[in-house]
């Protein structure tokens, strides 16, 4: 321990960050590389680890870097000026393992003070040394490292509770050290390689006690480590998610290190820098270890990433970690000298609540009400009362993992009750959810009127979680002292309206005890107001006392009021108390809570605790038991209380008429099979495969039924669907039932194998085939390859679906893990057709031989001729849509149709190839130069620019419901997506459903999807989110043939360029003009405008698709998709009338729907990546200037396809004469000129995104 006078720090926090922030706005600044590399080229021998101090040391210390700090400091002084010469702005102490838990295992814990002190003097000397010679700054970065234990994972596989260390040894440990360090003279403390989240918040606990207690503040740095190429820490935290539970801290500076090599780093780094406004570090290892645990990067490969992230804008400092030496330092300084920093993102939404799991979660103005899980509350709870009474904690976890999956997104926990020591079980219980990565990746709320069980749950908790709650009951001094400690452990707080004087009853009492509270804690404890919740208390109505009949009406009241005056505050109540006095009613209860919250939320109730998944839609519930609802909560009626009392008595005991029996239920279980699958009945399937499972005279395995029965069933399915008798959605519907009968099956064919019998079989006699089926890396929409899977499984096939994004190391490696008889590839955005060029080049370099199938919107027979088959000597087939898929695979597998097949197919490819390469000498080009001079003219003297916007700048389009954007649908591109095509001419919607072969099935699909569309509406199942930006614009004076975008109407600040192609192909009337964008855009002089939007309905469909999946209900997946899609089309036409009529004002008009899906209004929105605007890059200077991930949530991937898939980004041109066009092909010289302008990309760069519109081979 340090003596007395020692114990403060007169250093000036101030100073020093002020010297950091001064330097990283001007450059990217370096720090060290690997200590421990550095040793190990020492010849070191235990004697030099022992030196005079150790020599009668018990305990073997070789391998104890950290020693070497007292007994070689010569050598370690000498790493340190190594890396100063090589140009580290900062060095690090070699600290890394200097706390007592992990000195503990050489037996110097009494050591740790000093040795970290020692530490912090011998780099200080250095420093200074060296900026004597220049006077250059340079920091000491006293090094925190992470132990050798975790606090949220368990030591033993068997016993996910057990922890080998507590969060107050932790904060312990840290404590020591973090003295030593700063009386040592550190400039900075650096909490790095964290790879459990916990473990860092501990050392934060410590050093903020410690800066209020002992010492001066000092900057601070955070450095996570992701451990592979999930994104993840080791104790399963997103990136995102590790920020949000370290924010607390306000670190100066935070970022990445270890692990990973800087390659594999870059989309983690890149992640951490876009949701985080501090400073980014980046010190990665030299590249990935080898077989040996060495590292190969060269210098020059380390300096050339490094170089890449500071030109990208990713970084602020940049290092190494293992194995990385002074010369990789050396160049790395070198590399990014000049170039500059990143500049920090402003912080997205400040008033958003932000909390966090292993994932992110976010509770603000763009979030829905969040659904606190109620159910783990011994208090609320029988069932989880008695499960933890009787310490049946693993059927508890169960209780929670139902919470999650029902829809809450915090699970509160709640241990208070007589018998149980609460502090033990809230502890307990904790740490079992973090063994559970389907409960623990939502935030908890630690619930308790004790403080010593609440801090009991934070100390096991990794995340950033809710306390529930504190209050003004015992005064302002016990209120403060709580509100710190949650504070310091980075916790949300709930404040109960609740006083010396005792519970708020009235609305005025609510607003005055949540205001004073509100006060205190920003102005007295400098709590974030975003992460104050206020419970102004829900009180039980309906008791049959007067004076408790407003006390809703009094909450929601209150509500309002503090959200319009206590900025950043969130609301939330406990559901349950509101109708207490109904309990044993459970009907009653939750249509009173839903009743409550549709009006509660409206204004301003932000979550609540709740029975996620127990709660009716209000439009759901019986009219007349609305209505009393109503006036129970509203207190409209003085008599509601005793004509609910009289509902309840007679709620629910009507009976129910009597099904009538299809006589289809007579015959027998086979044919019941059969006809269920051919009419996609799943009613009865389970029930009826049981049936024939137990005719053991018959099925003596469950695989006879697979292959009896059911195989008759989908065979026959098959055969109709062959001859256009089954139309695409009754496929789906059948393969449904067939997945629900088999999964009836699977846990008795389990059973059989474990038995030893026929291990294997089924794969081989059940299966046509197996096929491996992605979307390829960087595409997220799956549509068509879903109802390829499902109709190959419809026929007899093993598919292996691997979703979306998939990498090709990925695909590969699974259809060799699988046996794969076929690879199939889907992707609907031009980028796609690079990675499936990929993907065949890798398949012939590994040696593969199987067929490859490609499909999806963007590919083509002609491309996948001409670019695919040439890069794969295997069998390379275009797949048109799902109905051709079955026949191409029964020829690619059948041994005596290959030959013919294939020979057919390499034909008729030759042939598209020959095509392809004479239209390429065939079709002229006009250079660039001459399609500029034939632009086409707008005369801007007779036909002006549009008018000013109502606004510039951005706005979030926000509230917009579902039900507005109905009318604006375009229902032709959903019977597209089934398949289901009529004939001249009944062709569009709704003519379709008069077409003599498809009508019928596609008035049926399309009631099916009004049905579910009627869901989605009123569920709210799916959320708009949306955003558009109106900004000043002028055709660019440096190129014709783009757009400068300007910051307001001055036209002095230029904000971005919009880039734009222009058509080349000779155009056969030479009167005819060659389009670019930028010819419907003013020149300068003439003060014009631009419009921008991305939209998107797509939030909510993969959870609602996921519970269709898991019930094996493909046909209802496919329908909410191909509704998402929809719905999104029609949110952006919705934005683009209101643009046209409300926020630009440019149109006057009055259109039918025939008219707007006719596109007969003035302007266009063409999207980026389409043949207007082929080049998808150009949607990233969308993202860029808009932050519409940061306003949306709508994301790009990394072939900038957009995620949710059913989102929608345009440029919005007002001017009446701007018309649609296509690109088309463009010359080289026209690719030369576009890389250049876009900041010099390298012209392989270009090709490569605008490929399919290239006139040339490359």
């Amino acid at each position: 321990m340090p003596p007395a006078a020692m114990m403060v720090n007169s250093r000036s926090q101030g100073s020093t960050e002020e010297v950091l922030n001064s330097i990283l706005k001007e450059r990217v600044m370096v720090t060290d590389g690997a200590m421990g590399t550095m040793i190990q080229k020492h010849p070191l021998e235990e004697a030099d680890f022992r030196g005079s101090l150790f020599s009668d040391h018990k305990l073997p210390l070789k391998g104890n870097n950290d020693i070497l700090t007292m007994t070689r400091p010569d050598i370690i002084s000498e790493i340190h000026r190594q890396y100063l010469e090589a140009g580290a702005d900062m060095i690090e102490t070699n600290t890394f393992s200097s706390t007592w838990i992990a000195q503990a295992d050489y037996g110097l814990e009494h050591m740790v003070y000093r040795m970290n002190k020692a530490s912090a003097v011998l780099a200080k000397d250095e420093v200074k040394k060296m900026v004597a010679t220049d006077g250059k700054p340079r920091f000491v970065l006293g090094a925190l490292g992470p132990t050798n234990r975790t606090l949220s994972i368990s030591p033993s596989v068997e016993n996910p509770e057990l922890r080998n260390v507590t969060f107050d040894e932790l904060v312990d440990a840290y404590s020591e050290q973090v003295r030593g360090l700063l009386d040592g003279g550190a400039d900075i403390l650096l909490v790095e390689t964290i790879f459990d989240t916990a473990n860092a918040k501990a050392a934060l606990f410590a050093i903020q006690t410690l800066f209020e207690k002992e010492y001066s503040p000092v900057p601070v740095f955070v450095s996570g480590t992701i451990v592979d190429k999930s994104g993840r820490t080791l104790s399963g935290q997103t990136g995102e998610a590790f920020l949000i539970s370290i924010q607390h801290s306000k670190p100066q500076v935070v970022g990445l290190n270890c692990a990973l090599g800087a390659e594999e780093m870059r989309p983690f780094i890149e992640n951490i820098g876009r949701h985080s406004s501090s400073w980014i570090i980046c010190y990665p290892n030299a590249g990935l270890p080898n077989a040996m645990g060495g590292y190969d990067e060269t210098p020059e490969v380390s300096a050339k990433h490094a170089r890449i992230f500071a030109e990208d804008g990713l970084v602020n400092i940049v290092g190494g970690c293992c194995g990385s030496t002074p010369d990789h330092i050396r160049a790395i300084a070198e590399a990014v000298k000049g170039i500059k920093p990143r500049v920090p993102p402003e912080e997205k939404d400040p008033l958003d609540l932000q909390l966090s799991g292993l994932e992110p979660c976010r509770i603000g103005k763009l979030s829905n009400f969040a659904n606190i899980g109620e159910r783990c509350n011994v208090a609320g709870s029988r069932r989880f009362a008695k499960l933890i009474a009787n310490d049946q904690y693993d059927e508890a976890l169960v209780v929670a993992k139902q919470q999650v999956e029902n829809g809450a997104q915090v699970l509160d926990i709640n241990m208070d009750e007589g018998m149980l020591n609460g502090v033990e079980a809230m502890a307990k219980f904790c740490k079992l959810i973090a063994s559970e990565p389907e409960i623990s990746k939502i935030p908890l709320c630690i619930d308790s009127s004790k403080f010593e069980v609440i801090e009991a749950g934070l100390k096991c908790t990794q995340g950033k979680c809710i306390v529930n709650s504190i209050s003004l009951k015992a005064g302002e001094k016990e209120f403060i002292e709580r509100a710190q400690t949650v504070k310091k452990h980075g916790a949300a707080l709930v404040v109960m309206a609740f006083d010396e004087e005792g519970q708020a009853a009235d609305k005025d009492r609510k607003v005055e005890i949540c205001t004073r509270s509100y006060n205190i804690l920003v102005e007295k404890v400098g709590f974030n107001p975003a992460d104050i919740i206020f419970d102004p208390n829900i009180l039980t109505i309906a008791t049959g006392m007067e004076e408790h009949n407003n006390y809703a009406v009094d909450f929601i009241e209150a509500t309002r009021i503090i959200k319009q005056t206590l900025p950043g505050a969130k609301i939330s109540g406990g559901l349950s108390n509101l109708s207490f006095s109904f309990r044993g009613m459970e009907n009653i209860r939750e249509a009173m809570h839903s009743v409550f919250l549709y009006t509660a939320i409206k204004a301003g109730m932000d979550m609540g605790i709740v029975n996620a998944g127990n709660l009716p839609v209000y439009d759901d519930i019986d009219p007349e038991l609305l209505k009393l609802c109503e006036a129970c909560i509203h207190n409209t009626d003085p008599d509601s209380t005793e004509k609910l009392l009289e509902f309840a008595r007679t709620y629910g005991k009507a009976g129910k008429k009597d099904e009538k029996t299809d006589l289809w239920r007579n015959e027998s279980a086979e044919s019941r099979l059969e006809y269920a699958l051919v009419k996609g009945i799943d009613k009865y399937v389970v029930e009826d495969t049981e049936e024939a499972r137990l005719q053991k005279d018959k099925y003596p395995r469950p695989l006879n039924i697979i292959e009896g029965p059911l195989m008759n069933g989908m065979s026959v399915v098959g055969d109709l669907f062959g001859a256009g008798k089954m139309f695409l959605p009754q496929v789906i519907k059948s393969a449904r039932v067939m997945k629900r009968a088999v999964a009836h099956l699977i846990p008795f064919m389990e059973e059989e194998k474990q038995a030893g019998m026929a291990e294997g079989e089924i794969a081989e006699a059940v299966y046509a085939g197996t096929m491996v089926l992605a979307t390829v890396k960087g595409d997220v929409h799956d549509i068509g390859k879903n109802i390829v899977s499902v109709v190959l499984g419809c026929n007899n096939y093993r598919v292996i679906d691997l979703g979306v994004m998939t990498p090709c190391e990925k695909i590969l490696q699974s259809a060799i893990e699988n046996k794969a008889d076929i690879i199939g590839l889907s992707g609907l955005i031009t980028p796609s057709l690079d990675e499936m060029i990929h993907v065949a080049k890798e398949m012939e370099r590994n040696g593969f031989k199987i067929p490859l199938l490609i499909g999806g919107a963007t590919t083509s027979k002609k491309h996948t001729a001409v670019k695919i088959a040439q890069s794969y000597s295997g069998a390379v087939v275009h797949v048109l849509d799902a109905s051709r898929s079955v026949v191409v695979c029964g020829s690619l597998l059948g041994e005596e149709t290959y030959d013919d097949f294939m020979e057919d197919i390499r034909e008729e490819y030759e042939e598209i190839r020959e095509e392809y390469y004479d239209s390429l000498k065939d079709r002229k080009y006009v250079n660039l130069a001459t399609a500029r001079s034939k632009s086409f003219k707008i005369d801007w003297k007779a036909c002006p620019p549009a008018k000013k916007p109502s606004f510039l700048g951005t706005k979030n389009l926000e509230d917009v419901k579902l039900a507005t954007i109905l009318p604006y649908i375009d229902w032709k591109p959903f019977f597209d997506i089934w398949q289901l095509r009529g004939k001249y001419p009944n062709r569009t919607y709704p003519k379709i459903f008069e077409d003599a072969e498809v009508g019928k099935e596609a008035k049926r699909v399309f009631d099916d999807g009004q049905k579910m569309l009627k869901q989605i509406v009123e569920g709210n199942l799916f959320q708009l989110k949306g955003i558009v930006g109106f900004y000043p614009a002028n055709r660019s004076e440096s190129c014709v043939d783009d757009i400068d975008l300007f910051a307001d109407d001055s036209r002095k600040e230029k904000l971005t360029t919009v880039f734009g192609l222009r058509q080349q192909a000779e155009k056969q009337d030479p009167k005819q003009p060659y389009y670019c964008l930028s010819d419907f855009i003013a020149p300068s002089g003439s003060p014009d405008y631009i419009g921008f939007m991305a939209v998107s309905a797509g939030f909510g469909v993969d959870s609602v698709c996921r519970a269709y999946e898991q019930n094996q209900d493909d046909y209802n997946s496919i329908m909410a998709k191909a509704l998402a899609d929809r719905l999104a089309e029609a949110f952006a036409e919705y934005v683009h009338a209101i643009v046209r009529k409300d926020l630009w004002g440019y149109s006057a008009e009055s259109l039918t729907e025939e008219d707007l899906l006719k596109v007969k209004y003035a302007g266009i929105r063409p999207a980026p990546g389409y043949p207007t605007q082929p080049d998808h890059t150009e949607k990233s200077t969308l993202w860029d200037l808009m932050k519409i991930e940061q306003s949306t949530g709508i994301s790009l991937t990394e072939s900038l396809a957009m995620n949710p898939a059913a989102s929608v980004s345009a440029l919005v041109l007002a001017h009446p004469s701007s018309c649609y066009f296509s690109v088309g092909k463009v010359d080289k010289d026209q690719i030369v000129d576009y890389a250049a302008r876009k900041g010099g990309i390298k012209v392989e760069e270009a090709e490569r995104w605008l490929r399919s519109n290239l006139n040339y081979d490359c």
